[in-house]
């Protein structure tokens, strides 16, 4: 179980790395392929759509072939479809070559979110925000990379590396995923597979036929709902990270550097909430971290964009990175929880859809508005995650009843 954990973590450092390597490298592509702005923006659209496409499609394979299998092949495809971008000469080949880029890396953060809610099922403890940790901590390696090499290499020499570096690291780790297996927990799967078949079996009264169907929609219900929860998070982390320094250097006069130094403090301080997540949670369980994180995030959020100076903006930065440190964890562990990979590509599509939503909203509101006011939505988003943890806590997932029962009925005196 532990080399499994630290194989895992592995991957998803993997992930992050990777995909701040491509992000730092941009500006050199953009000018190498000629592209103007708004062509660009389109050829980006590349990676979201891929990724998209592909979630959904990778729960499908991780309930077939396994999540840790479906994850050593994305860790695979992964490292190798980052060096492709610097090979093109347009925007048109660029957004291509990109929807194989996000569709690989759609795919690993499924399915390795997929395995992660395997282990800690099994495991018994709420380990998920160290995986989500190790992508922050992976994120900030490779852009602190990226950084220091940008001027002495070129954008192909710079992600060949990062493909050989990737494969490599794919190769050590990838036995000890496929080799070990992840303990079955008796009952875990209770509510995924009720909410997975919709029929009722070999019952034989009419009534009964309801039953699964009843736990079916109410289990895709509660996925939804966390899917939402994790839209939520990614709406704030996505819209910092493209509006948080023209904030700072716009409406308060912030140097550029200083400006720059604006998303860093946010995933700093996401990087060190995750890192304590799990004694967080362990402590003070999924319903009050959530709620907590929500109206912390909420404080923040509203602190950073309503701000007189640049300094409290970027306190308020930091204490938002740390009230949705958690959030997005913990709704794709429980979506997983009851539905299985269905479940984690059903909340990841919301949650990204949400990193995507972000940017564009905040700009049509700040064009309607202005910045400030327009990043209070995130503020917003946030007291809604916070709502809804509040809500679904009070709430007895599928299954739980059932559990609680059990525990609580009498061992049957057999008939002597």
């Amino acid at each position: 179980m532990t080399r499994l954990r630290a194989a895992l973590t592995l991957f998803f450092a993997l992930d992050g790395f990777v995909f701040a390597g491509w992000v730092v490298r941009i500006p050199a592509i953009k000018e190498q392929t000629g592209a103007s702005a708004s062509t660009l923006g389109l050829a980006l659209l590349g990676v979201s759509a891929g990724a998209v496409i592909t979630m959904t499609l990778t729960g499908r394979l991780c309930s077939r072939f396994g999540s840790r299998q479906v994850t050593v092949v994305c860790g695979v495809l992964l490292p190798l479809s980052v060096a492709l971008p610097p090979l093109t000469h347009s925007a048109l080949a660029l957004g291509l070559v990109l929807l194989l880029f996000g569709a690989a890396y759609g795919g690993i953060n499924v399915a390795m979110n997929s395995a992660a809610v395997d282990l800690v099922r099994a495991l018994r403890r709420p380990v998920m925000p160290s995986f989500h940790a190790a992508f922050s901590l992976g994120g900030m390696l490779g852009a602190g990379l990226g950084g220091l090499v940008a001027g002495q290499l070129s954008p192909t020499r710079h992600l060949l590396a990062l493909t050989v570096i990737g494969l490599l690291l794919t190769a050590v780790t990838a036995p000890t995923l496929l080799r070990y297996e992840v303990p079955p927990v008796p009952g875990a799967h209770d509510a995924a597979d009720t909410g997975a078949s919709g029929g009722s079996g070999d019952t034989g009264a009419a009534g009964r036929h309801d039953v699964p169907a009843r736990a079916a929609r109410r289990t895709r219900g509660l996925v939804l709902i966390f899917g939402l929860v994790a839209l939520c998070t990614a709406y704030g982390e996505g819209a910092l990270a493209d509006w948080g320094a023209l904030h700072l250097e716009q409406d308060l006069d912030a140097h550029p550097g200083i400006a720059a130094a604006g998303y860093s403090c946010f995933a700093f301080a996401m990087t060190i909430g995750r890192l304590s997540g799990t004694t967080l949670l362990e402590r003070l369980g999924r319903t009050r971290t959530v709620v907590g994180g929500g109206l912390l995030a909420t404080a923040g959020m509203l602190l950073g964009a309503l701000a007189p100076s640049v300094g409290v903006a970027l306190v308020g930065f930091a204490v938002t990175g740390l009230g949705l440190a958690n959030i997005f964890p913990v709704a794709v562990e429980r979506a997983g929880a009851l539905a299985g990979p269905g479940g984690v590509a059903t909340a990841s599509t919301l949650g990204y859809g949400g990193m995507l939503l972000g940017p564009p909203a905040i700009g049509f509101m700040a064009d309607w508005f202005s910045l400030p006011v327009a990043l209070t939505s995130v503020a917003l988003l946030a007291a809604v995650a916070a709502g809804i943890g509040a809500a679904t806590g009070r709430t007895p997932m599928p299954g739980e009843r059932a559990a609680e029962s059990k525990a609580r009925r009498p061992a049957r005196t057999p008939v002597r």
